[in-house]
């Protein structure tokens, strides 16, 4: 066999470092009989035989030792010269053969790693120069190894002064003993136990760092204990990250809420307090906080800004000014807050002295940071898109050495502008609502028209939910009319609703038409408005309003009532028993299209009626029962007047959203005050009639109205004599005013004219219009009434 030059070798088969590296492994083909039949580069530069001294030889010979059994996967091959290379062995058939026969075998070199002394470079090299303070103790804990960060951590001295003593006497103080302790825990499981320090560091000692320390067992060869080590790392920087995050995320789901100022600017202080700040005060723009619009301009001395929140770690109120005091920003001397105004760009104070010339201009809130050793002071802005609205002040007291840094403020100024934010929308909310319950309580709360049919009281509670309303409309012959209702919606959306539903009721009221038909006109006014508004894209939505229309008469004692998705009237009788009022349920206007039916109720006078819109009687405890229950119970209870009532059942039933609420008392008109009489269909009965109503005139004593009272007369019936049909009926009814009433069988309507001078006729409707302060025409099942009021003053008197 042939000798050929060794190939050399390139490098010494290791890494950077000493390190062994992933490129040794060489590559050898031996066939069935284990002859060596390919010897690649990479196994000349491992093991420095050629391949002429290679091929054809068994590759057992190559092996520095003898084995038995089966094939090892690891091994030790002799070099070329003479030293033992250690090798992972890995066979698998070589399927390039043409027999099939051969086997490639991989050689990977596995010589020992680390060197030797390779653990106590590392060793020295951690205590040196690692960043993390260790320690580590014997058995008995006392130290034997600090390293130079620990050296730094808290004043424990240099090694050759630590060594031999345990740790609490090098690091005296709570914090000392607190370590020791986990080096006991540790050394006695035999697990690691970790703990959290805080604490001042020599090299920065105005501020409180977050230290983690993990205490774990140390262990010989055969796993005995040896003794414990401590680790320390500040986590300062990480800690705070992470409660800034924290403070964000909470601030997403807590600010803004309830849409109220004061409550924004309570859930600001809360969670600064004392996270961020040990006391924090909000000051708001007292002319915003009026419903003024905000600022758009920056705004500087001279402000005048009202205490909205404030809270100390101290106690509750342990702030210069408490909640609801008005401040002066100061015009003369510049200060952070003025500044802080004037260019809305927030101010960082680290070291606040408590003697600086623009505190001496507030000595209550001077004597108050010197009280509570204050050192520290942020000013942010409270403002969004321009628009200013306040500022707020974040103080750090003795309980905080730190001062304020660059992170604290920035921290400071998102949490100001997501509340600067939720609070513009709580005063545009604000804005709106205040308007939508003026608009409301203007529309409902007025004075109720005098009448005599019955005794009102009502209770009404605005809402920005929905648009309840009501009304008391006076009618011919003494009637009065009772409306009740609802407008779906929010806002001013819905306020506007309320008002076009009780516009165009009061319009179909003087039509003086049954509840059924007065209800059947306003739906179809509902649908075509919602169609109207929906074309336009613009305007309320109507439909799902409710209504009930109640039409009370002294003269029958009857009630007459019909309604749309609002509940029946309770009907109580004198005795104290409660009479069922109820009618088949009708939807909402503008809901289905069911016919309306109306109720007709027999009631002794001093009956009690009650009229709800739903919001007053809506559940509050999950059974829809309960609310008209204790509407009865309270309304069956004895009461000395109806207004005392009403007070009762807004007590027992207060609104949780826009509700109203009519009590009433009906009372009747006596016998004297009422003349009827039936006339035949004559034109010779108009004598009669004159003179039956002077008669009944003077015993009212009202002969001063005698002359237009007979005039009027005259024309009414002369009308419905030629124009209609029989029987013709005449009614006097003495109450407030005097009213003439004269009923005919026809349903023909009347109509006013205005007679050409020539004619001989066609002035008497024109005559009593004139003569009489109104007059007009209901209907009823068998026929028309036409009717005219006259006012009674003192010269009426005879």
């Amino acid at each position: 066999m042939s000798t050929s030059p060794v190939a050399p070798v390139v490098g010494d088969g290791r890494g950077r470092g000493g390190a062994p590296s992933a490129a040794r492994t060489a590559m050898v083909t031996v066939d069935s009989r284990g002859v060596v039949v390919a010897w690649s580069r990479e196994a000349e530069n491992l093991l420095g035989y050629p391949r002429s001294e290679v091929l054809g030889r068994p590759a057992v010979s190559l092996l520095a030792g003898a084995f038995e059994a089966d094939l090892p996967t690891s091994v030790h091959v002799r070099h070329r010269d003479g030293h033992r290379v250690a090798c992972q062995l890995q066979l698998r058939p070589d399927r390039t053969s043409a027999d099939h026969q051969r086997w490639s075998v991989a050689l990977t070199a596995t010589e020992a790693w680390p060197p030797d002394g390779f653990d106590s470079t590392i060793v020295e090299s951690l205590l040196r120069h690692s960043p993390v303070a260790l320690v580590v103790c014997g058995p008995d804990l006392r130290l034997l190894r600090i390293n130079h960060a620990a050296e730094a951590l808290h004043h424990i001295p240099q090694q050759k002064a630590a060594v031999g003593r345990r740790l609490s006497e090098a690091w005296p103080g709570l914090l000392g003993e607190r370590a020791e302790e986990a080096l006991e825990r540790a050394l006695a499981s035999g697990a690691p136990a970790a703990m959290e320090m805080r604490f001042p560091p020599p090299q920065d000692p105005r501020r409180e760092h977050v230290f983690q320390a993990s205490a774990f067992p140390l262990h010989d060869g055969q796993g005995g204990p040896i003794g414990a080590a401590l680790a320390v790392v500040d986590v300062t920087d990480r800690r705070q990250a992470q409660e800034c995050l924290s403070l964000l995320a909470e601030a997403g789901t807590r600010l803004g809420t309830s849409l109220d100022v004061l409550s924004t600017a309570r859930e600001l202080t809360e969670m600064a307090v004392p996270r961020l700040a040990d006391s924090v005060c909000v000051d708001a723009v007292d002319a915003v906080l009026r419903g003024e619009e905000p600022a758009l301009e920056t705004v500087g001395s001279g402000l005048m800004l009202r205490r909205a929140a404030s809270r100390s770690t101290r106690t509750m109120s342990s702030t210069a000014y408490p909640v609801g005091e008005l401040t002066t920003v100061p015009a003369t001397v510049p200060t952070p807050h003025n500044q802080c105004l004037a260019d809305l760009r927030p101010r960082l104070i680290s070291s606040l002295d408590a003697g600086a010339e623009w505190l001496a201009q507030d000595p209550v809130r001077s004597r108050r940071i010197i009280e509570e050793g204050i050192h520290s002071l942020m000013v942010v802005p409270l403002c969004v898109r321009g628009a200013v609205l306040g500022i707020v002040s974040f103080y750090r007291s003795a309980l905080q050495p730190g001062p304020y840094r660059q992170e604290d403020l920035s921290l400071a100024t998102e949490l100001v502008d997501r509340t600067a934010v939720c609070l513009h929308h709580a005063l545009r909310y604000t804005h709106e609502r205040n308007a939508t319950l003026v608009l409301q309580r203007s529309l409902c709360s007025h004075d109720v028209p005098t009448q005599s049919a019955v005794e009102i009281a009502y209770g009404y509670a605005p809402s920005d939910t929905t648009g309840a309303w009501f009304d008391v409309v006076p009618l011919s012959g003494a009637r009065v009319a009772l409306v009740i209702g609802e407008a779906p919606g929010h806002g001013l959306q819905a306020a506007a609703g309320m008002a076009q539903l009780r516009a165009a009721l009061s319009a179909l009221a003087d039509l003086d038409l049954p509840p059924d038909e007065i209800l059947a006109r306003m739906n179809d006014l509902v649908v075509r408005r919602d169609v109207e508004s929906q074309v336009a894209e613009e305007g309320c939505v109507l439909a799902g309003s409710s209504c009930l229309y109640l039409v009370h008469d002294p003269v029958l004692r009857q009630c007459t009532f019909a309604r749309a998705g609002n509940p029946a009237p309770v009907v109580v009788l004198p005795d104290g028993t409660v009479q069922a009022s109820d009618c088949p349920a009708r939807p909402a206007l503008g809901v289905g299209d069911e016919p309306f039916r109306k109720v007709d109720l027999e009631l002794p006078e001093g009956a009690l009626l009650a009229l709800s819109t739903d919001g007053l009687l809506r559940a509050r405890d999950g059974d829809p029962r309960s609310g008209p229950a204790e509407l009865e119970r309270v309304l069956t209870r004895p009461s000395p007047s109806v207004a005392q009532g009403c007070r009762r059942l807004t007590q027992a039933l207060p609104p949780e959203e826009a509700a109203a609420l009519l009590v009433v008392r009906t009372r009747a008109l006596a016998p004297y005050q009422v003349a009827t009489w039936d006339l035949p269909t004559d034109p010779a009965v108009v004598g009669t009639a004159r003179a039956l109503a002077e008669q009944q005139l003077a015993l009212w004593d009202l002969t001063g109205t005698a002359f237009t009272t007979v005039l009027v007369i005259s024309e009414l019936i002369t009308n419905a004599i030629r124009h209609a049909r029989g029987p013709v009926r005449l009614r006097l009814i003495r109450d407030r005013t005097l009213t003439c009433e004269v009923s005919d069988g026809s349903s023909s309507a009347p109509h006013l004219r205005h007679a050409r001078t020539v004619d001989e006729g066609g002035r008497g409707l024109f005559i009593v219009a004139q003569l009489t302060q109104r007059w007009g025409v209901r209907y009823g099942n068998d026929g028309k009434t036409i009717w005219a009021e006259q006012a009674l003053t003192a010269d009426s008197g005879g």
